[in-house]
């Protein structure tokens, strides 16, 4: 064996050490596009705007250091980042994190469309082939239901369409649902992706359930739409299930409506944190997709969310259509 060789088999016995037994028995191991982690660094002088320093889980830096420890041996080669933070100027905080570390692969930001400032302020940002879209949905006292129906609002949507980015919306309930159907009507070429689906509540009351089933009946034949899977967990009588029967029918539920090729694997991190290690996290949905075989995995873990964000890649490591 001559010492390329030799140093080949050592990085793949490294890259395949840490990897869940799941992965290990493998011959070639599928890699992992994490959609949905944040960034922030508590420890800077001007704070950060979430989480608050009451939350003993969540308050210390959630830098990309510390998600490559973590995620790098369950087989992630790369991640997109989230907006976490209100403040426009962290936009750029989080493309500089990014551009230190050829793990990231794009950040998602939070500016605010309708807005005077806006068409100049995405100008800005999106000259950096990193920055992939906007978050806007109900949170940071956003509201997507209420804007819907602004010309503004829907005359900006239409140049993050025609600049290739993505808006990503959070967090789901009936009102949410049925603006992205009112969006995706009046700026088709739109790509959207629902954060964190799995996590919204079904309503007791019978035409309440209805209507959502309707909506998600809806944007499950528009092709634009993509689905996060993302905080899977829930918590039930103060334990937390980690047995993937318990989860089966709200994700095949998912699967069913939106397919193979429109769903997405997004950790959550460090917000995941708050439920159980990221291992359990990422081990559960991982069960559940390596059941359906290969080919619907790597478009799960990999293959659409470049369809979904037109993200590059930035290492070798990092698969490519």
């Amino acid at each position: 064996m001559n010492r390329r060789d030799f140093l080949a088999l050592a990085a793949g016995a490294s890259y395949t050490a840490g990897l869940p037994a799941l992965s290990r028995r493998q011959d070639n191991p599928i890699p992992i596009i994490d959609t949905h982690i944040h960034l922030f660094d508590t420890a800077r002088p001007q704070g950060v705007p979430w989480p608050t320093q009451q939350d003993r889980i969540l308050y210390q830096p959630a830098l990309p250091e510390r998600y490559r420890k973590i995620a790098a041996p369950h087989g992630i080669v790369g991640a997109i980042v989230v907006e976490a933070s209100p403040w426009l100027d962290d936009n750029q905080w989080v493309l500089d994190q990014a551009a230190q570390d050829p793990m990231i692969i794009a950040t998602v930001g939070n500016l605010e469309p309708g807005q005077p400032p806006f068409r100049q302020q995405l100008e800005r940002f999106q000259r950096n082939p990193l920055f992939r879209g906007i978050r806007y949905g109900n949170l940071w006292g956003h509201d997507l239901a209420r804007q819907v129906s602004d010309p503004r609002f829907i005359a900006d949507l239409q140049v993050i369409a025609r600049a290739g980015l993505t808006l990503d919306t959070a967090n789901p309930n009936t009102a949410l649902l049925a603006a992205i159907v009112r969006v995706t009507d009046q700026v088709p070429g739109l790509r959207v992706v629902i954060d964190h689906l799995p996590q919204m509540l079904q309503p007791q009351d019978t035409r309440a359930r209805q209507t959502i089933q309707a909506h998600l009946q809806e944007l499950s034949g528009r092709p634009q739409v993509y689905v996060k899977i993302s905080e899977v967990l829930r918590r039930v009588d103060g334990k937390i299930p980690q047995e993937l029967s318990f989860y089966r029918e709200r994700l095949d539920e998912l699967f069913g409506l939106f397919g193979e090729n429109r769903l997405l694997y997004g950790s959550d991190w460090p917000n995941s944190d708050q439920w159980l290690s990221f291992e359990a996290g990422l081990n559960l949905v991982r069960d559940y997709f390596t059941a359906k075989g290969r080919t619907v995995s790597e478009k799960y873990f990999w293959k659409n969310s470049i369809a979904a964000y037109h993200w590059r890649k930035r290492t070798p490591t990092q698969p490519e259509l």
